[in-house]
């Protein structure tokens, strides 16, 4: 029996040795490749699978290559590497689809799989379809190869004409002891920048902080070295490198959608007009200063599968979260990419000349207060049903529905969304000044547990 409750919404995520084992991940490989060629009509098919650095990937891997094989599906071993290397593969191998193994920026004990159906992540109704594959036991038989193909040089290679000289810029890495540092100090270095490591050994325990860069708790030391070295910025990255976390060169955090507004302005200087997406929890000054910078913003739904999505139906540039996915598909393919997002701070940063500054890139953005992402407990069967009827009860007021619900005030708003992910509500706030952010936090807050308390078994 399996767990349904790791099949989610954007992966198939749960905990090693209580949701998953070698055998459920070999059933995860027979129907991910069934359901890869009932999806694509061949009679055979090609993926790649890449794992990161959890002690439990390797045994993981070698479950679900058994079951990926025995369903007729030929299988590329990529080796230890970090998510967007995975995808980058889809883009410069021959293949119809591949999985990565990670848990992602979850605890040691997590682990998961991210798949691709072409150069897709899928998510929703198509996991809950390998899903039903799996329940009935409709695996297709076969008998698939296997090949082992390093994709880390192949990426490094890639990446080495695509940037100018970073001579003179001097960073601060922690890679989160996550596969991020497999890749990410080469790279930065072989273009000239100086660059001071930390936890850039892998180590699936991550014995020196969790591996989030969204975290407070996770930037501490990040944000200690940077003061420390004099360095012009810090980058962070999640356990497999595809979310970035920035601090500058005072130790300031750069969060997910200031980061957009620097990348956003580099990119419409050469592209007017171009479409920008955020998602529902990103600030408002980023949508205002990507209209005023001659672009096109839209607002989105969280989740990064759902906004790559979106971004080839709007034949968008750029798109990002305030967790720290960065999209680009200006000069790259369009998939999250946290090592790819550094050497374009890197590369913006060098432009402005000397004295190099990060935080100068965001000088003449208006100043709000915000929250950072409250999570607020929440049992799953009945986060949904919380998220409408917030919908009705704030009704007086002009709201964004697209993603849980986001409240508009003259001079502020707040945001109530079910996560996709964990058991929990997410809330977030903004406001001109401290005063009126307590003002709509507090009116918010009242309303929600007024709703909470409709639900005994809460």
């Amino acid at each position: 029996m399996i767990n349904p409750e790791i099949f989610r919404q954007y992966d198939i995520r749960g905990v090693w040795e209580k949701d998953l084992s070698p055998d459920v991940a070999e059933l995860i490989g027979k129907g991910f490749a069934s359901y890869l060629l009932k999806h694509t009509g061949k009679a055979n098919a090609r993926v790649s699978i890449g794992w990161d650095a959890r002690l439990h990937s390797p045994i993981i891997r070698d479950g679900l290559i058994k079951g990926i094989r025995n369903s007729g599906v030929d299988v590329i071993d990529l080796g230890m590497c970090p998510t967007p290397l995975q995808y980058y593969s889809l883009y410069k191998l021959s293949l119809d689809g591949g999985i990565m193994i990670t848990g992602s920026h979850n605890p040691p004990e997590f682990n998961g799989f991210k798949i691709s159906v072409g150069r897709g992540t899928i998510f929703g109704d198509a996991i809950q379809d390998i899903k039903k594959i799996i329940d009935a036991e409709d695996f297709k038989k076969g008998n698939g190869s296997l090949e082992s193909y390093p994709i880390i040089d192949e990426y490094i290679d890639y990446l080495k004409d695509k940037f100018g000289d970073l001579t003179g810029i001097k960073v601060v890495v922690d890679a989160g002891n996550g596969t991020g540092g497999l890749v990410a100090p080469q790279l930065m270095r072989s273009f000239g920048a100086e660059v001071i490591e930390m936890y850039c050994d892998p180590d699936g325990n991550f014995p020196n902080h969790h591996p989030d860069p969204t975290l407070l708790e996770s930037l501490q030391g990040l944000i200690a070295k940077v003061k420390e070295e004099k360095a012009h910025a810090g980058i962070g990255y999640d356990g497999d490198a595809d979310r970035i976390g920035v601090v500058d060169e005072e130790g300031n955090i750069v969060w997910g959608d200031s980061l957009m507004i620097i990348f956003s302005r580099d990119i419409l200087k050469d592209n007017p007009g171009a479409r920008v997406i955020g998602e529902v929890k990103c600030s408002q000054t980023l949508y205002d200063d990507i209209a005023y910078h001659g672009g096109q913003p839209i607002m989105w739904k969280t989740g990064h599968s759902l906004i790559k999505e979106k971004m080839k139906k709007e034949e968008a540039l750029l798109a990002g979260e305030m967790s720290g996915h960065l999209f680009f598909k200006h000069r790259y393919f369009g998939f999250d990419d946290a090592v790819y997002a550094s050497l374009r701070l890197m590369e913006i940063i060098k432009k402005t000349g000397k004295p190099y500054s990060t935080k100068a890139l965001l000088k003449d953005v208006p100043e709000v207060l915000a929250t950072p992402e409250i999570r607020f407990d929440c049992p799953d069967n009945i986060k949904f049903q919380i998220v409408e009827k917030a919908q009705n009860a704030f009704n007086e007021y002009e709201s964004i529905t697209i993603d849980g619900i986001r409240i508009k005030f003259d001079d502020g708003w707040a945001l109530i969304r079910a996560s996709n992910t964990q058991p929990v509500l997410v809330l977030r706030f903004e406001a001109t000044d401290q005063t009126r952010l307590d003002e709509i936090r507090t009116l918010v807050e009242d309303r929600l547990h007024k709703i909470i308390k409709q639900y005994n078994n809460f």
